[in-house]
């Protein structure tokens, strides 16, 4: 058996963390054994400990933007020290076969790989443009004999990393996020009326039109409320509902967006729900589903969890939702940060039931012959085959 060290960034449940639990949940345990560092408790934590993973916290040098200020250095530099320490004290005990570094906001996993000449796979599910300076430190990074392994969450991200750069290129793969169908079960009635009456406090005549996300700069809550503007005098039945929550200390986002919502003189007709840990429920409950990021997603896992639920995707036309949605089957890719293109789509969809029902069918039937855990898993497993062969 081999002892892989997992190394993630975040202990909550949202886009990255639900892929990592997954991965690790599916895994070959006769064949792998998984150690994973995370920086602190939350609900992923709690996941994995309830599947039995062994789960330590200790810092994975989390890449943030402060960082570069004096007082960040100094607290990198600190953290350097922790958790290197709580690394090599682990590899003592596990002498770990390979370093699975899930994102790029996890620095540490490299440093300790190259210092104790460690297997090193670098999981990418990010693209970042900009500053041009960590864009290039990474291609660098990336790119370096100490990483044995780069793969992308999607054919874009990995086009994104490896353009001009025949080294990265060879050793660079992708493979799509998956779910785990398996498990899927329908939401009962009983459960999507409680939710729309306490939650959303709509009818089933109604329309509810879904962004299930972090409410930040770029997930594009902003843009689609301006979209929802532009259309809600015309349907009077249809509600906007964003779930999520802002990042720590970034609460401003959400203040921002609710100011924006008593602009527009929207507040029976938008509603704001914190971040759910039983967040199928709500899938199923919502009728319409938007994906309107104004940076490219590199991949877009809230897309198929939509369409697990047989909802049509109304989604940005850049990043990794250009490989999801499929326009004019699952849903409609709308006109990168424009929205009148997005409110034009969001039209054609309330004005159709029809519409809603087939492109949700063929949404669903799409995650299950494309997007699944086992998909997933059986890819990355072969490549951990080629790498400790």
């Amino acid at each position: 058996m081999k002892n892989i060290l997992f190394l993630h960034q975040s202990a909550e449940l949202y886009g990255s963390d639900k892929t990592i639990l997954m991965f690790i949940c599916s895994l070959d345990k006769t064949k792998y054994k998984p150690i994973v560092v995370i920086p602190f408790e939350g609900p992923l934590t709690d996941e994995l400990r309830k599947n039995d993973i062994t789960v330590i916290i200790a810092p994975v040098l989390k890449l943030y933007r402060k960082m570069f200020t004096p007082a960040g250095i100094l607290k990198f530099a600190q953290e350097y020290q922790d958790g290197m320490k709580a690394l090599e004290d682990l590899h003592k005990k596990y002498n770990f076969s390979l370093v699975y570094s899930h994102t790029l906001a996890v620095l540490i996993g490299i440093l300790f790989a190259r210092k104790f000449n460690i297997k090193h796979l670098w999981h990418v599910q990010e693209i970042l443009a900009k500053p041009k300076l960590i864009n290039q430190t990474f291609k660098k990074l990336l790119s370096s004999e100490y990483n044995d392994v780069a793969i992308y969450d999607s054919k874009e991200t990995m086009r994104f990393w490896i353009e001009g750069n025949d080294k990265l290129t060879a050793k660079s793969d992708f493979v799509w996020n998956g779910l785990d169908v398996s498990k899927y079960e329908e939401i009962s009635t009983e459960t999507i009326e409680n939710i729309r009456t306490k939650f959303f406090k709509v009818s089933n005549e109604q329309t509810v039109i879904g962004l299930v996300g972090r409410i930040n700069s770029w997930k594009g809550q902003q843009l689609l409320l301006e979209a929802f503007n532009k259309i809600a005098t015309k349907y009077p039945e249809i509600k906007l509902v964003f779930i999520g929550s802002a990042p720590p200390n970034q609460e401003f986002f959400e203040e921002d967006l609710i100011a924006r919502v008593a602009e527009f003189k929207l507040q029976e007709r938008v509603v704001i729900i914190p971040f759910q840990t039983n967040i199928n429920d709500f899938w199923a409950s919502i009728d319409i589903a938007s994906v309107p990021s104004t940076e490219p997603e590199p991949f877009g896992m809230v897309a198929i969890e939509a369409m697990l639920h047989a909802k049509p995707v109304v989604a940005a036309n850049h990043g990794g939702l250009t490989e999801i949605v499929l326009p004019g089957e699952t849903g409609f890719l709308f006109e990168n940060n424009n929205a009148d293109s997005l409110a034009e789509y969001l039209e054609k969809l309330i004005v159709d039931k029809d519409l809603q029902n087939r492109f949700g069918k063929a949404g669903k039937e799409r995650v299950y012959s494309t997007f699944t855990l086992e998909k997933h898993t059986e890819k990355i497993e072969k490549i951990f085959e080629e790498i400790l062969d």
